[in-house]
């Protein structure tokens, strides 16, 4: 392996450029080239993020030799198309989430990452946030006492337009799979998979889920109460409720900065700074495999994806939620 590891990003839009901005902050990375469908975009962000290869095509950045990893940046529905573009091409991947748009392509991915012999890992960037990992210290210290109650919503409002992202079903728009992920990604990481499930969603004009509420409930009579919605805005936090007290991620829950813990009445305020823009964590994860030679990561391994899709899938399913081709 080269003294840094050098990255390539599929796809040039909003998410790409992030990605770029967080790269900066990671000493023993280094951002070699870009891919897009045409030779302007390419230029336009290597101008903007000073990237010496611009290819204009995903098929020409895949197969550049000088590319250790490529980051995909393209909406859930091309993910498994570009993984398995790159894959081919021998190339490791960090592919932004949802990994896919169902279970059955994640697990497709995922087969042929392991058939290659070559690293996957879904771009849930929230695992690796210093005020995440705080977080989860603290409630697994029994802190809270017994964790009984998670309230986490995710809500941001997006002007309707049937070709937006957001609600467009081509796309695999809609509340669940673009910002649920997030608050059912955190109820996971405390309590594991669900015994059951109940959700109800709100479809709209396009037919996905302009927004969503969901109960899950666990082992002990342990529940987390989790919201998601592409058509209004909502507080973005998480709150954690134990017998003994409470603690709260702050705005926003996904990438927070600043935690309050109440036990006995009284408030503590835990700052925890991040540096850079939160994206360099997960590209430092897949650095730090890639040095190891691990095909998978265990802070977040692609089992948990997996089955966090499964969990999505099935509560689309009571909602009679479907993506075209599926």
């Amino acid at each position: 392996m080269a003294e840094k590891i050098r990255w390539g990003i599929l796809a040039t839009g909003a998410i790409a450029k992030e990605f770029a901005k967080g790269l900066a902050f990671v000493p023993d990375a280094e951002l070699v080239a870009v891919g897009s469908r045409t030779q302007q975009s390419a230029d336009q962000f290597g101008e903007m993020f000073r990237v010496p290869r611009r290819h204009a095509s995903y098929e020409a950045l895949a197969h550049d030799p000088d590319v250790d990893v490529i980051y995909i940046a393209t909406p859930h529905t091309f993910h498994k198309a570009n993984t398995l573009l790159c894959l081919e091409a021998g190339k490791a991947v960090l592919c932004e989430k949802p990994m896919a748009i169902n279970a059955a392509d994640t697990r497709m991915m995922m087969d042929r990452a392991r058939e290659k012999k070559l690293f996957l890992m879904e771009a849930m960037w929230t695992r690796f946030i210093p005020a995440t990992i705080r977080a989860l210290e603290l409630l697994q210290s029994g802190v809270i006492g017994d964790i009984l109650m998670l309230h986490c919503d995710f809500g941001y409002h997006a002007p309707f337009d049937p070709k937006h992202i957001a609600y467009d079903p081509e796309m695999g728009g809609g509340a669940l799979l673009d910002v649920g992920i997030y608050p059912l990604t955190l109820a996971y990481l405390v309590f594991g998979l669900p015994d059951s499930v109940s959700s109800q969603a709100v479809l709209g004009r396009t037919g996905t889920d302009d927004r969503n509420g969901m109960v899950l409930q666990y082992a002990g009579g342990r529940l987390a109460a989790l919201s998601s919605a592409v058509s209004l805005d909502t507080p973005c936090e998480a709150l954690f409720m134990g017998s003994k007290g409470r603690l709260k991620i702050h705005f926003p829950f996904w990438a927070s900065q600043k935690l309050t813990l109440t036990v006995g009445g009284r408030e503590k305020i835990i700052e925890v700074p991040m540096v850079g823009n939160g994206y360099n964590y997960e590209a430092e994860e897949v650095g730090r495999c890639l040095r190891a030679g691990k095909l998978d990561s265990e802070h977040c391994p692609l089992a948990e994806t997996l089955a966090i899709m499964q969990l999505m899938d099935s509560i689309r399913a009571e909602w009679g939620l479907k993506y075209p081709g599926e």
